[in-house]
C-alpha cells in the first residue's frame, strides 16, 4: 500500500505531484524576493483596502479564465479533459493522468486552487509595480463587472420574457 493509498480511499491523489508543484510555488516565491531585494524593490509601506478589492477581483477573473475560459483550453488540454459545458460560455474541465500530470490536472481544473498561484503572482508584481499592476487589475477588474453586466442582461431578459 503506497502512501497515497493510505491517504485516499481510491489512492487517487497525487500527493508527490501535490508536493512538487508546492516546492514550484514556493521557490518561486523564495526566488522572486531574492531577486526583488537585490534590485531595491521595497515593499509597499501599506495596503489599501481598495488595492485589496481589486486585486482579488482581478485573482477572481484571471482564474476563472485560466481553468473555465474556452480559450485557454488549450493550456489545460494536456492535464485535462473536457467533463462538460459551463454556463456562459465557460467549460467544466476534469484532471487526467496520473502523478504530476494529475496534480497540474488539478490545479488547472479548479479556480479556488488556482487563484491562490494568481493572487501570489499579482502581489509580487503590486510589490514591484503598483502603478502597472492596478492598471492591469483594473483591466481584469473591469471584465469582471461587464461579466456581472452580462449576466444581469441575461436575467432581465429571462424576466421580462417570462
Amino acid at each position: 500500500m503506497t502512501d497515497d493509498a493510505q491517504y485516499d480511499d481510491q489512492g487517487e491523489d497525487p500527493l508527490g505531484g501535490y508536493a512538487a508543484l508546492a516546492s514550484v510555488f514556493v521557490t518561486g516565491v523564495g526566488t522572486y524576493a531574492m531577486v526583488a531585494r537585490r534590485r531595491g524593490v521595497t515593499l509597499p509601506r501599506e495596503l489599501p483596502p481598495w488595492d485589496v478589492a481589486l486585486l482579488g477581483t482581478a485573482t477572481y477573473k484571471v482564474s476563472r479564465l485560466l481553468t473555465r475560459d474556452r480559450i485557454t483550453s488549450f493550456l489545460r488540454a494536456p492535464f485535462t479533459r473536457r467533463a462538460e459545458e459551463g454556463k456562459a460560455g465557460e467549460v467544466v474541465d476534469e484532471p487526467r493522468g496520473t502523478g504530476m500530470r494529475r496534480a497540474v490536472g488539478d490545479l488547472l481544473a479548479c479556480p479556488f486552487c488556482t487563484s491562490a498561484w494568481v493572487a501570489t503572482a499579482l502581489m509580487c508584481s503590486y510589490a514591484a509595480s503598483p502603478r502597472l499592476t492596478r492598471l492591469v487589475g483594473g483591466g481584469f477588474g473591469a471584465l469582471t463587472v461587464a461579466d456581472w453586466l452580462q449576466y444581469a442582461w441575461t436575467w432581465t431578459q429571462r424576466t421580462a420574457e417570462g
